[in-house]
């Protein structure tokens, strides 16, 4: 699909650093889709292998470990949304606030890339979850530390009520209902704690990659999972807008790559 930011994003190159596989489908899968979509490189940097999340159905195993079967999947939803590359750091499920490793991971995956952009999440981690704390931190550390002119840095969130209204929507058609199919989680805590957002990217026209990205992970995924129920139009309805807030510099990037596709939000 062509896109009116197809000029700014050619050539450049977006470094998207998360915690677990499923978090770039997601968190942002329509960003990310939209952004290849529009000429530039994506780097999908996931710090964990979500060796701690749910298991569907065993039988997804097929005798191996869940950490290595959920990089498969995150490999399988890289293709979809079309990120170019896929850097997997391997450390501990629920360890990032204490992984400091990963501080010299990510000033080298910075130096050896120099993205003109980076995404990660924002100081709620969409829901207080402590690896996308920890992963909003030391991100963030990574890109301040920089010697040189600093990439423009975004933080994702996702808008408050929309989640809540995804399971709704979804527990109509016969997915659980509030928590029972999201691993758990009130749907009511996405976004609630969010700072305010500065930038809103319709990705409505990519709402079917970022499903069949976020379905890829099956072994997250089960019966009751409100992804699995999504008619088009609810999908479209509530995982067709994706929000960040642009993050302060001392050393102001004159890239403006996100704002070339969304619309500008009071912050």
């Amino acid at each position: 699909m062509s896109d009116a930011g197809t000029s700014e994003l050619s050539g450049r190159t977006v470094l998207v650093a998360l915690a677990h596989p499923d978090d770039e489908a997601l968190a942002c899968g329509g960003t990310v889709a939209r952004l290849v979509d529009g000429g530039a490189r994506v780097v999908l940097v996931c710090a964990s292998r979500g060796e701690m999340g749910s298991i569907s159905d065993q039988d997804l195993l097929a005798d191996r470990d869940l950490a290595s079967v959920r990089c498969d999947e995150l490999q399988a939803s890289a293709r979809v949304l079309g990120a170019q590359e896929v850097e997997q750091l391997g450390h501990d499920d629920g360890s990032l606030r204490w992984a400091d490793a990963l501080d010299d991971e990510l000033r080298e995956l910075l130096a050896r890339y120099k993205p003109d952009a980076v995404i990660t999440f924002d100081a709620d981690g969409l829901y207080w979850h402590p690896d996308h704390i920890g992963m909003h931190e030391r991100v963030t550390a990574a890109v301040t530390a920089l010697d040189d002119e600093t990439p423009a840095l975004y933080y994702v969130s996702m808008p408050e009520g929309a989640m809540r209204a995804l399971v709704d929507a979804a527990h109509l058609r016969g997915g659980a209902h509030d928590g029972g199919g999201l691993w758990g989680i009130n749907p009511d805590a996405f976004g609630v704690h969010a700072p305010a957002p500065t930038l809103r990217i319709d990705v409505a026209p990519w709402v079917d990659r970022k499903l069949a990205a976020i379905r890829c992970h099956r072994t997250q995924l089960g019966p009751g999972s409100p992804f699995a129920w999504l008619d088009p139009d609810a999908a479209s309805r509530w995982l067709g807008v994706e929000l960040y807030r642009r993050a302060p510099s001392r050393r102001a990037s004159t890239c403006n790559l996100l704002e070339s596709l969304g619309e500008r939000m009071s912050g």
